[in-house]
């Protein structure tokens, strides 16, 4: 099959291309390679994935409508894995317009191409961030996300409000997925694990926020590729006995679904920072401070849904986890 994969620069883009082409699939990656965070990262991943003859590259925003339809009509995908946007709770406080054109306008335009060529099936990245007020735990895709308290969050709510639309106006199978905290080797530099280890290794103190008192559905990034590419062979089809007083708000009379993609087993950050600290063995400088604005003291993924349809069950124990990604961070920084 041939594949877009969108942000493929990205974390998780790149562990999602690489895994299509070892599988015998043809993947264009698009990236617009912004300076969010360090781009070096963001090329070096892409030096990563040259060498497989079944990749090919191009530079592209999402939200430049003109390229993304030239790019859908050229190449004819049978399937697209959206994962570009732009990410980050806390920068969406900071920089809300960046978030309007990235997750808004470059949603739009992915649905706008699938719309226009017949691609089978739109596999999207949502986020646990949407959960927002909801205290419920764990979350589950039956439950309200109408109360977002990030912009982040509300503009992966509005990709799937968006996604529904499409999906019920065109047919046009479309699987959103939740992420729970994901992290890894090749991981983010904005996320908690990468922050940390930064800080640690160079002597520096950490930020703790809510004095450490946080719970996280911490995920391997192995185990979130292995969801990605099962659920992508799940292809939701029309359901005429759903109803919107009785069903699931996860589902629909259209091809369309959501799911959670986590753990199931939320670790404290306390926890977790434990393991980091043995893993590097050095002790944490740690500076506790009070909740960030945006930012939810619990995420619990409730994945029995994505498990009943694919057999999905994450593996990785987080001790594990994060010494895979320090013996990565280690050799790729020589730290």
């Amino acid at each position: 099959m041939k594949y877009l994969v969108t942000g493929a620069a990205g974390f998780i883009g790149f562990h999602v291309a690489k895994r299509l082409c070892e599988a015998g699939h043809q993947v264009v990656g698009i990236d617009n390679l912004n300076d969010y965070y360090d781009v070096n990262l963001k090329l070096a991943r892409l030096k990563e994935l040259a060498p497989l003859s079944l990749f090919s590259f191009q530079k592209l925003d999402l939200a430049d409508r003109e390229g993304i339809e030239t790019l859908f009509a050229k190449e004819k995908f049978d399937r697209v894995i959206h994962l570009a946007a732009q990410a980050g709770v806390r920068y969406s406080i900071d920089n809300p317009m960046a978030y309007a054109d990235s997750n808004m306008v470059g949603h739009l335009t992915i649905l706008e191409g699938c719309r226009h060529n017949n691609v089978e099936h739109l596999v999207y990245a949502s986020s646990s961030s949407i959960y927002g007020l909801n205290n419920k735990v764990p979350f589950a895709t039956t439950d309200s996300v109408a109360h977002p308290i990030s912009l982040y969050a509300a503009t992966k709510k509005s990709n799937e409000l968006m996604s529904h639309t499409y999906s019920h106006l065109y047919d046009i199978p479309t699987t959103g997925l939740r992420f729970f905290t994901v992290y890894g080797p090749w991981g983010r530099p904005d996320m908690a694990l990468f922050k940390f280890a930064k800080k640690i290794v160079a002597g520096d103190s950490i930020d703790v926020y809510n004095n450490g008192d946080m719970r996280r559905d911490f995920t391997y990034i192995d185990d979130i590729v292995e969801g990605i590419i099962r659920i992508q062979n799940v292809v939701p089809e029309k359901d005429a006995s759903w109803q919107v007083e009785t069903g699931s708000v996860a589902k629909s009379s259209a091809p369309y679904r959501v799911y959670n993609i986590g753990n199931g087993n939320p670790v404290k950050l306390m926890s977790f920072i434990e393991s980091l600290e043995q893993s590097l063995s050095i002790k944490a400088k740690k500076n506790f401070m009070p909740m960030q604005a945006g930012d939810v003291y619990q995420t619990y993924a409730d994945v029995s849904d994505l498990f009943e349809v694919t057999g999905y069950k994450p593996s990785m124990d987080v001790a594990k986890g994060v010494d895979n990604f320090v013996h990565w961070y280690r050799s790729f920084y020589q730290v």
